[in-house]
């Protein structure tokens, strides 16, 4: 099966935006200073390695690599799903921290409008569906077939 201009222009497309997320998430974490403690360090990992991936992933399309991008993507959407969590909570406890009075869903509201901004870890959600909108179907993802088999 082989591949049309266009079909590969938007996967390299995909690859570069996913990249460049990735890339400014890293130089945004790092200009809040977003590494004080440990589980800080997850989303600029992830982000490395993301990026590095979808940059190979220009350089030398193969099934290996593909599937590295798919688990590792996987992992980075899961992450950014826990971040909102820890962004969540952390809003939520200093809610009721400074509101002692506030019930548990009164504090629900606050929370979500926060000093730890609630949906910023979603865009490494956004980058790993990107970079895994670009393996989809692609020609090296197919299994080769084995004659006389």
């Amino acid at each position: 099966m082989s591949i049309s201009s266009a079909e590969q222009q938007l996967r390299s497309f995909l690859f570069g935006v996913a990249a460049f997320i990735f890339i400014g998430t890293v130089a945004e974490l790092y200009l809040l200073e977003h590494f004080e403690e440990t589980r800080q360090w997850i989303p600029i990992i992830l982000s490395v390695a993301g990026s590095t991936l979808c940059t190979a992933a220009w350089w030398k399309p193969n099934r290996t690599l593909y599937w590295g991008i798919r688990w590792l993507m996987g992992l980075i959407a899961l992450a950014s799903l826990y971040g909102m969590y820890l962004h969540f909570m952390g809003n939520y406890e200093f809610t009721l921290e400074i509101n002692p009075s506030f019930s548990a869903t009164e504090a629900i509201w606050p929370a979500i409008k926060g000093s730890y901004p609630l949906l910023a870890p979603g865009i490494l959600f956004l980058g790993a569906i990107l970079a895994l909108a670009a393996t989809y179907r692609h020609p090296v993802m197919k299994r080769q077939e084995i004659p006389g088999d």
